[in-house]
């Protein structure tokens, strides 16, 4: 139930990012509304998957990244083209708080960085990270650490045999490839 809780949304979350891509401004708005809403709604199942197969460092930057959904989705309802500073200074802050207690506690946890699963946490990681950053700032380069993070997390999924999430991380790269390519096709420059 879990799996289809958490793979659900997160699915969600990138076909509302991916069709946004080439909307009109006011339908884009609200495809991006829709996306950061269903992401935070799929957070719980995610982590408590997480955390029950040790992925310390996954399960961190889950958690931890809710306040940069927040901050997506607070950018994107108010209409603004760059994110509050005090809020993105918060959220940055957050983030790396939990980016440090997931690594140091797997780190703790596992007696280093010993294991392939560890690694994959890690490509997660940087690919959450950066890619929800970039995408709550409107860059479009978030996409591509979103590749990164989709085929880390697939990989570990099958690892740790979750089928149905690996099977939605697959589909989850097919709709970021569809968003990179709506997003570069745009002839604005990427900031």
């Amino acid at each position: 139930m879990l799996q289809i809780w958490g793979g659900g949304f997160y699915l969600f979350n990138k076909i509302f990012f991916a069709l946004a891509e080439d909307k009109e401004p006011d339908t884009k708005r609200r495809y991006k509304i829709s996306g950061w809403i269903i992401y935070l709604l799929g957070v719980p199942a995610w982590v408590i998957i997480l955390v029950s197969k040790h992925d310390w460092i996954a399960a961190a930057i889950e958690a931890g990244g809710v306040p940069a959904m927040l901050l997506g989705l607070l950018t994107v309802y108010q209409n603004r083209t760059s994110p509050h500073k005090g809020f993105d200074r918060l959220t940055a802050l957050f983030t790396y708080a939990a980016l440090i207690l997931g690594v140091g506690y797997s780190i703790y946890d596992f007696g280093g960085l010993t294991s392939f699963s560890q690694l994959l946490e890690i490509g997660v990681m940087i690919g959450f990270l950066a890619g929800s950053y970039l995408l709550a700032k409107n860059n479009r380069c978030g996409w591509l650490f979103f590749m990164l993070m989709n085929i880390s997390m697939g990989t570990l999924m099958l690892l740790q045999h979750k089928p149905i999430l690996a099977a939605q991380q697959g589909l989850s790269l097919g709709f970021v490839t569809y968003g990179i390519v709506k997003a570069f096709k745009e002839t604005s420059p990427i900031v």
